[in-house]
């Protein structure tokens, strides 16, 4: 939405200048938001610029040739002129607003005051960041951007910079490690993000206490994790910059930790593991059918082989019409047995294909159809319909957008198994009952693990199951505390 501005103009003193920058934009908070004062024929001179979005040697040589003047003139009543003159790029213009003046530095450009003049220059200096990887392997978009974060934590907060050019924005940089000295960029919009939510992230950052984040951001994650046996991750990871925009503009803070291509956002849910890029990518009815289809696989990867063991071990629970569903004749060895087996062997596969080297990838996908596909039933190791059964639930992991949910929800269903095999329908019923509990225990910074399905918002539940079109999304989800409902409509910053 458009922004309403107001046109503040730009001080003679340009000590007020720097102290609209330190109130508008965070300077001095901000560590990326980059300045520098200069003294240019005893006139004060300064230089406002965020850095990763211009070219940090261009910046070096502006202030060279500033500094420059002091040996090549002695008329101190041009200065403007004289300063307009010395800056020899292609673009150079004149401001006479503070707002325009924030705007283009966030946009890349360098503003430079000059005390005692009631306008800037603006000089067009951008260089932005592309990605020099592929596109993130885990969040592939048929349509939309191609770029990703990079472990150059510079770059990714000019990648966050260059979707939300809002001058409220803000990256703070922490250091956390006794010996290794990890930069932590603390990101968020001070207008959006609840105050509670970001004194408590900041509090447990600085009560870190570890010689080093040799693994980064899944380190840093155990910190925030509260439980240390836990099979479900409380935060999200992503390496799309436009995924970590989206969730600032909801009102999460994102982690960027150097040396990490991906970033953590926080607080999370159950439902936002779930979502992924491609949904806003296509028509709202298209994306509402990936949607729902999503969360079947996902439904199905964890109630689906508990559901079937039962009806095998218990076949009077069947209605007629799906009495065909069980094996039709007993193997040697018993279905829970082939199911972990089975289980297990996909387990290892998933793990040779992180280790094998692409050119002998396909070489191990045909040992694998052949040795635990029509071998594995012809010898009587596997049934068919265990195969079947087993394939259907890990195809819904892969299909869960998020790595650490896929494997929380392995780990659930083989639990399910085991109950369902010791006690069955009792264990079964338990065992489901035990599992949703779990989930309304958990929470992540406080917010229920759940919402909007439990606590129940009717509203939030819907946009979750349908992509609701973006002209009717007009309210924020208040994701920090979900007992309010929906916050204010979004504002038109």
């Amino acid at each position: 939405m458009s922004q309403n501005k107001t046109k503040s103009p730009i001080y003679a003193k340009i000590d007020k200048n720097k102290q609209y920058m330190k109130d508008r934009v965070g300077l001095d908070t901000s560590f990326d938001f980059g300045f520098r004062e200069l003294t240019v024929l005893k006139t004060k001179i300064q230089l406002y610029y965020v850095t990763g979005l211009c070219d940090g040697e261009v910046v070096q040589q502006i202030m060279r040739q500033l500094v420059q003047i002091n040996d090549d003139e002695v008329n101190t009543k041009k200065v403007p002129e004289i300063v307009e003159n010395r800056i020899i790029y292609q673009q150079v213009e004149r401001t006479e607003s503070l707002d325009e003046s924030v705007d283009q530095i966030l946009s890349g450009l360098i503003v430079i005051f000059i005390d005692g003049i009631k306008y800037a220059f603006i000089v067009d200096v951008r260089n932005y960041p592309g990605r020099s990887p592929e596109e993130p392997d885990t969040e592939h978009v048929v349509r939309g951007s191609r770029d990703g974060f990079t472990e150059n934590i510079i770059e990714n907060t000019a990648l966050t910079r260059r979707r939300i050019r809002d001058a409220r924005l803000r990256h703070e940089m922490l250091k956390v490690g006794e010996r290794s000295k990890t930069d932590i960029c603390l990101c968020y919009i001070d207008d959006i993000t609840d105050r509670d939510l970001i004194a408590t992230v900041k509090e447990k950052l600085n009560r870190i206490e570890i010689d080093g984040l040799t693994m980064t951001d899944k380190t840093l994650e155990e910190f925030f994790s509260g439980p240390k046996w836990k099979p479900y991750p409380l935060v999200r990871y992503t390496e799309r910059p436009d995924v970590a925009a989206t969730h600032l503009m909801e009102g999460h803070v994102v982690l960027i930790v150097d040396t990490s291509p991906s970033v953590i956002i926080l607080p999370t849910t159950f439902f936002h593991h779930i979502q992924h890029a491609e949904e806003y990518r296509q028509t709202p009815l298209v994306g509402t059918i990936m949607r729902i289809s999503r969360i079947l696989a996902i439904m199905m990867s964890i109630f689906l082989m508990p559901l079937w063991l039962l009806f095998v071990i218990e076949p009077s629970l069947l209605p007629a019409e799906l009495s065909f569903i069980g094996p039709k004749e007993d193997g040697t060895i018993p279905v829970v047995i082939q199911i972990l087996l089975a289980d297990l062997g996909i387990e290892f596969l998933r793990m040779a294909a992180i280790h094998t080297p692409t050119p002998l990838a396909t070489s191990m996908g045909l040992i694998a159809a052949v040795l635990i596909g029509q071998i594995a039933i012809d010898v009587g190791l596997f049934g068919p319909e265990i195969i079947l059964y087993v394939s259907i639930s890990a195809i819904g992991v892969y299909v869960t957008p998020s790595y650490e949910l896929g494997v929380g929800n392995k780990i659930i269903r083989t639990i399910l198994i085991l109950a369902t095999a010791l006690f069955s329908i009792v264990g079964f019923t338990i065992g489901a009952t035990l599992y949703v509990l779990y989930m309304v225990h958990l929470k992540s910074l406080q917010t229920p693990f759940l919402w909007p399905f439990i606590p129940f918002n009717g509203r939030g539940l819907a946009e979750i199951l349908f992509r609701v079109p973006i002209p009717y999304s007009k309210k924020r989800p208040s994701i920090v505390h979900p007992k309010n409902d929906y916050r204010q409509p979004k504002s038109k910053a």
